[in-house]
């Protein structure tokens, strides 16, 4: 699903024309991103958490060369799918 169907979505249930219901789905997303970089977690019941990650430094591969480059450490973001979801795919 894009995000062009998923705003199409949204103004059918909510009877919202398609720019008030990309504005919800912008600020959604948006408070979902804050929260993640506040509490370092986002839970959805019933739909699953996403948790940042921490990623170690590693030694990986140019693609094009072969040659050997370090990866630096980052953070990510994971999703871990609640049992009522996994259960259902």
């Amino acid at each position: 699903m894009t995000k062009a169907e998923l705003i199409e979505a949204v103004a059918k249930t909510l009877k919202l024309n398609k720019t008030a219901a990309g504005d919800v789905v912008d600020a959604t997303f948006e408070h979902l991103a804050r929260a993640i970089k506040k509490d370092k977690r986002f839970q959805v019941p019933g739909f699953g958490t996403f948790t940042v990650r921490s990623r170690k430094a590693r030694k990986g591969r140019d693609p094009q060369t072969g040659a050997e480059i370090a990866i630096k450490a980052s953070r990510t973001v994971g999703f871990r799918p609640a049992p009522d979801l996994k259960k259902s795919l």
